[in-house]
């Protein structure tokens, strides 16, 4: 039976991976600092981004998803080891995104739908002002409906 401590620490986990996902549909950056501690380690590299400290990645993010009218992150399948003060954790993210087709010849583009399908792999720490994640691994696991353009960027 899980104690009441293991409970709440296993809610704030799960919270605190919504909460990222929140921050980044709402395009509201400076709410990660919430979430990742100054130091952590992001790789999204397997859905075709950079990897490197949470100030770098955080200073990509608008640029690179400026190109996406719209997008969602649902979360769920959330499975944690809590160990004392840290803890390692797995998260399935569906992503659809929007996304804008080149010009025609007659000049409407309009848009597409992809749809992404990956798992988010985190380590996590307890920090004096809660829950963080010091470390987040996208490893991915299908794509649906991705433009060629960006098949081509990415190399897939």
């Amino acid at each position: 039976m899980m104690t009441l401590e293991q409970i709440s620490d296993r809610l704030s986990l799960q919270q605190l991976v919504v909460d990222y996902a929140n921050a980044i549909d709402e395009r509201a950056y400076d709410r990660l600092d919430q979430v990742f501690t100054p130091d952590a380690y992001i790789d999204y590299r397997a859905m075709g981004g950079i990897d490197g400290a949470y100030p770098k990645v955080k200073a990509w993010l608008p640029q690179a998803l400026a190109a996406f009218p719209a997008y969602m992150h649902f979360v769920g399948n959330f499975s944690c080891v809590i160990a004392g003060d840290t803890a390692t954790g797995s998260t399935a993210c569906f992503n659809p995104m929007e996304v804008p087709r080149p010009p025609g010849a007659d000049g409407s583009g309009g848009s597409d739908v992809m749809f992404l399908g990956l798992w988010y792999i985190d380590r996590f720490v307890r920090t004096p002002q809660g829950w963080r994640i010091s470390e987040r691994v996208e490893r991915k696991c299908y794509n649906h409906n991705m433009p060629e353009w960006m098949r081509k960027a990415l190399q897939i």
